[in-house]
């Protein structure tokens, strides 16, 4: 395997990652706001 190749699928693992983690927090954050507007608790 091209060594280039190699570089490549390594660094997108972490990358994917990232962005599975930004989503997540995304909703979290959200559902945050919307149970504090309601006057709810989150759990």
């Amino acid at each position: 395997m091209n060594t280039s190749l190699l570089t490549l699928y390594v660094l997108v693992w972490p990358a994917l990652a990232a962005i599975v983690l930004l989503v997540l927090s995304g909703g979290v954050w959200h559902d945050m706001r919307a149970a504090k507007a309601r006057g709810e608790s989150l759990v």
